[in-house]
């Protein structure tokens, strides 16, 4: 990998956005019957359209910091697309996974205020989403995501810094209170920082127990990081949410919204599959999990040495970043489950 200098802005760096910059416009030129996505799932402020470009459809996103509350959050105000892209690390996904990004861009409108972010070219990958509903979806396609999911963390497993993109911190500050803080702050209307502000105070009152583990985590999570940094790491994507996935053809993973990606720990990813897709998995959690272990086993990583370690932190930072989703819904088996996790876990920390 050539030498990309200090960071995600180093001199090489900024060549290569050049050149990036050179094929997305010529590939933008060539854009025809350009139609802004307005419905499209999602609740970050990026904004999106459909084109067709030499007769085949596409889909442009824009990153805009002015705009998009999850590209402040990640804290890598380039947008870390953009960084990936930069690096190389994309083109290094297993082939079990579709990504369909094609060429990526820095992105800076004219505006008074502090602004960047970058632009993504993708393929149209739509028709193999998985469908926004609340459906629960087929136990052949969960699995195939968990296995996926453990070939994408064998294939960096222990990488180095050139995954340092979102740090651990800032992922488990993204859902925090301090985020509601930030948004307020700024005149922000986005719907998820509002609910953020709302879910956390409740938490307390809805189920105490967890509330005393994980909100102090949730304004500092400094002992979990730190717990965790002392277990096995690899690249993580961060946002295994079902509205980022798909099927496709050939039975591939698709795999959209990497805007919070970075080096970590692979089971930050379960935890977070598991919490945020509770209501349409087809298999419990304990058998997801299992599945899972004996899918990165099958890649020829050993388990044994850390596993359960990392895998209570890694439950008990999944609450870090949904208590306040959790507490919206009230006290029932789902809220009750992820609490007992994170006071097993809690004895783990870093102090």
């Amino acid at each position: 990998m050539p030498d990309r200098g200090p960071g995600p802005w180093g001199e090489a760096d900024q060549r290569a956005e050049a050149d990036q910059r050179v094929g997305l416009s010529e590939l933008l030129a060539r854009a025809t019957d350009r139609v802004p996505l307005d419905g499209a799932p999602g609740k970050s402020g990026a904004e999106m359209e459909r084109l067709m470009i030499d007769g085949q459809p596409y889909v442009l996103k824009r990153l805009d910091l002015a705009r998009d509350w999850t590209l402040r959050a990640s804290g890598c105000l380039p947008g870390p697309p953009l960084v990936l892209w930069q690096r190389g690390i994309l083109d290094r996904l297993p082939g079990c996974i579709n990504q369909p990004i094609v060429a990526v861009a820095g992105y800076a409108p004219a505006s008074p205020r502090p602004s960047g972010g970058c632009l993504l070219l993708m393929r149209d990958v739509s028709p193999w989403l998985v469908p926004a509903t609340d459906a629960a979806i087929t136990e052949g396609q969960h699995t195939r995501f968990l296995r996926h999911m453990a070939e994408l963390h064998a294939a960096f497993w222990g990488c180095g810094r050139e995954c340092d993109v979102v740090p651990a911190m800032h992922r488990y500050l993204e859902l925090s209170p301090w985020l509601a803080k930030a948004e307020l702050a700024i005149g922000s209307e986005h719907l998820v920082p509002s609910l953020v502000a709302k879910g956390w105070p409740l938490l307390a009152d809805v189920a105490p127990a967890a509330a005393a583990v994980v909100t102090p985590l949730a304004y500092d999570p400094s002992p979990l990081v730190a717990a965790l940094d002392a277990t096995p790491h690899t690249l993580v994507h961060s946002n295994w949410k079902l509205d980022n996935l798909g099927t496709d053809e050939s039975g591939r993973t698709i795999l959209l919204d990497w805007e919070q990606p970075g080096r970590g720990a692979a089971l930050s990813d379960l935890a977070w599959y598991l919490a945020i897709n509770c209501r349409r998995l087809p298999q419990s959690k304990e058998a997801s999990i299992e599945y899972y272990r004996e899918s990165l086993e099958a890649q020829g990583i050993e388990t044994g040495p850390w596993w359960e370690r990392q895998l209570a932190l890694c439950l008990l930072g999944a609450l870090v970043q949904f208590g306040w989703e959790k507490a919206l819904g009230g006290y029932d088996e789902e809220l009750a489950w992820w609490e007992a996790k994170s006071i097993q876990a809690a004895p783990l920390l870093v102090s």
